[in-house]
């Protein structure tokens, strides 16, 4: 996206009322264009092929196909290039575990307000994830933490300080980057580029796989006693 377009939106829920709300919402924020609205799985899927979105708003309970198995189909068809935000009224674990091992890149509640979700489109645009602080509490305290492998021994001995400190913010519930720069006093740019840099050295592809990483790892990474 050149410099001047908006986010291209597609809205996927099967309640109606819902839809032409968040449609609304989004027709009167600058830097995002709704390109469609679609009620089930698989017309999402279609869409997003057809329409060219650069981010899918996506329900996870709709009728057919639903929306975690739809995120799948998305994501792989389109490479990764469209970003899915996943929506529910629920904040159970075991659908935010499946939303984020199918490729979503955040997760929200339909209870956010406006300028939450547009910060997340936002921020799935730039390639950032981002998920609820209310979804990543529970979504954290459902880890179970393990014994280091010794291949997490050695993932964790190649962050830097400035990165383990990120990393367990990150796997204490801060869900921000903004949040995460103002607690270590850094730029957003530093912890983007911490964040960046963590993801390829611990192999997984979004902050929030970094942060369950990270909440397994809560023992080690608190000897490690990480200073930026």
């Amino acid at each position: 996206m050149t410099d001047g377009e908006p986010v291209r939106v597609l809205i996927a829920d099967d309640n109606r009322t819902f839809r032409r709300g968040v449609r609304l919402r989004l027709e009167n924020t600058d830097g995002v264009a709704v390109v469609g609205e679609v009620a089930n799985g698989r017309d999402a899927v279609a869409a997003a092929l057809s329409e060219g979105p650069d981010v899918v708003l996506m329900d996870l309970e709709m009728p057919g196909m639903n929306g975690i198995d739809a995120t799948r189909a998305v994501v792989e068809a389109s490479g990764g290039s469209v970003r899915v935000i996943a929506l529910t009224s629920h904040g159970e674990d075991h659908l935010v575990r499946r939303a984020i091992a199918s490729g979503a890149s955040g997760y929200l509640l339909k209870t956010h307000d406006s300028a939450q979700l547009v910060d997340a489109i936002r921020a799935a645009h730039r390639g950032d994830a981002l998920v609820s602080s209310r979804v990543t509490r529970t979504l954290l305290a459902g880890v179970v933490q393990h014994r280091a492998t010794e291949e997490d021994r050695v993932k964790l001995a190649s962050l830097t300080p400035s990165e383990i400190r990120v990393v367990k913010l990150l796997s204490e519930g801060v869900t921000s980057n903004e949040q995460v720069a103002a607690e270590l006093v850094v730029s957003v740019n530093t912890v983007r580029s911490h964040i960046r840099a963590s993801l390829g050295k611990i192999g997984v592809d979004d902050r929030t796989q970094l942060a369950l990483w990270g909440a397994r790892m809560t023992e080690d990474l608190g000897r490690s006693d990480g200073r930026v």
